[in-house]
């Protein structure tokens, strides 16, 4: 019985091959009239399929309308792989998923390169009808391929980073981000054998302090693959920056306090040596440099100037200035009674230089000597115009005189009138 079965199956898929050997025949009989006719106004559909390089694709052939007409499966060499359910094809990776009177629904498993073409759908009907499935094959790149110029970059300079997609099918398209910028590279493709291909792309830029362990990103684009990115962190180096902070005092430095001054100096790599000056002048003798540090005891005003720290690296140097004004001592004196000045001594920056107060001192005094002037100038205008002559009879007559005696003899008021003036006294 096993034996008989097996006969059976043989002469059955004989008669198929014979049978779709003649239909095929029919079909190309009829091939120009079935290419004009579209897949979409046909009762038979299909559809197109990407797959990438070693998954399974699907092959679908479905009937509208069926009217139990045969359905077929062939390759792009136009073998047939199906006749209805039946594999004639001795190709194992070639499964049926579905069969029914309106559709035909194959696999077709570890999919390569050769597999890639237009299979054909046909349905037995008069005239019979095509529709066409195409299957692209993606062959996804290797792993992206990062090189730069050189490792390390100073700042200023240029550098150029390479990034290459190697083996795709399609081409690749690669793009470029530093941190959160995106940056535009230039490509090259290379077409290498079975329309397989090679794309590098030259990123150049130009770097600064702010680029340092910045990740520079190369993105591949490609229907195979998503989120497939090779990344680098630059590294730059820069100059030294450098910040002078004053340790003591808190506010004005005045007379016969310490000043202590800390250089702060960061760089890539490290400053390897830190220098304090005063510019234009020379250094006190009693300052005291304990590395970074400056130490300056006693302050008084011949120490006013400008004190620079100096750092540096192989990239370059760098400098930061303090500028250095000893004020007066601070004193406490009792608070003025007069009010006016009071306001004006309020008004007063403290730590404003003492000359102000003798340029307001002189002005005062030469306002008031001015004053003094013009009252005594008014005062003179004033007695010049209300002086007089006083006239009396005592001299009267002694104009005449040749002498003092005469003349007090001649006078009115002599003694030779003193007859006039007699009183009698009975």
């Amino acid at each position: 019985m096993a034996i008989s079965g097996l006969g059976t199956h043989s002469i059955s898929l004989f008669f198929y091959v014979i049978f779709a050997t003649f239909l095929h025949k029919d079909v190309m009989m009829h091939g120009e009239r079935s290419r004009d006719v579209s897949a979409q106004g046909q009762n038979l559909v299909t559809n197109n399929v990407s797959v990438v390089e070693g998954e399974t694709a699907i092959i679908s052939c479905r009937v509208k309308n069926n009217d139990d007409s045969v359905i077929q499966l062939l390759n792009p060499n136009r073998q047939t792989i199906y006749f209805r359910d039946v594999r004639p094809l001795k190709d194992s990776r070639f499964q049926l998923v579905n069969f029914s009177d309106n559709e035909l629904l194959v696999s077709l498993s570890n999919v390569s390169l050769s597999d890639e073409g237009r299979y054909v759908c046909q349905l037995y009907t008069d005239p019979p009808q095509e529709a066409y499935a195409d299957i692209t094959v993606l062959v996804p790149p290797g792993n992206p391929i990062l090189e730069s110029r050189e490792e390390i970059v100073s700042e200023g300079n240029e550098t150029e980073i390479t990034c290459t997609a190697m083996g795709s099918k399609p081409a690749s398209t690669i793009k470029w981000m530093k941190g959160d910028q995106p940056l535009q590279g230039e490509a090259t493709v290379e077409e290498l054998y079975d329309r397989m291909f090679t794309v590098t792309s030259r990123l150049r830029l130009t770097v600064s302090k702010e680029d340092d362990g910045v990740a520079v990103i190369c993105i591949i684009d490609h229907p195979a693959v998503k989120d497939f990115q090779a990344q680098k962190y630059l590294e730059v180096q820069y100059k030294p920056e450098v910040q002078i902070v004053v340790e003591f005092p808190e506010g004005l430095t005045r007379e016969g306090e310490n000043l202590e001054l800390t250089c702060k100096a960061k760089g890539k790599p490290q400053p390897h040596q830190i220098n304090w000056l005063k510019v234009d002048d020379d250094f006190p003798s009693h300052a005291v440099i304990t590395g970074s540090d400056l130490f300056i005891e006693n302050l008084n005003k011949s120490y006013n100037g400008t004190y620079r720290c100096v750092a540096s690296n192989l990239v370059g140097e760098a400098y930061d200035d303090y500028i250095l004004y000893v004020y007066d001592v601070l004193t406490t004196t009792p608070p003025p009674t007069n009010t006016t000045i009071s306001a004006f001594q309020d008004s007063r920056a403290d730590g404003a230089p003492q000359k102000i107060d003798h340029a307001v001192i002189g002005g005062i005094v030469a306002v008031v000597v001015f004053a003094m002037l013009c009252l005594l100038i008014v005062l003179g205008r004033y007695f010049a115009r209300h002086k007089g002559t006083y006239f009396t009879h005592e001299a009267k007559g002694a104009d005449d005189a040749a002498d003092a005696d005469t003349a007090i003899i001649n006078a009115e008021g002599g003694h030779n009138n003193s007859d006039d003036k007699k009183e009698y006294y009975i």
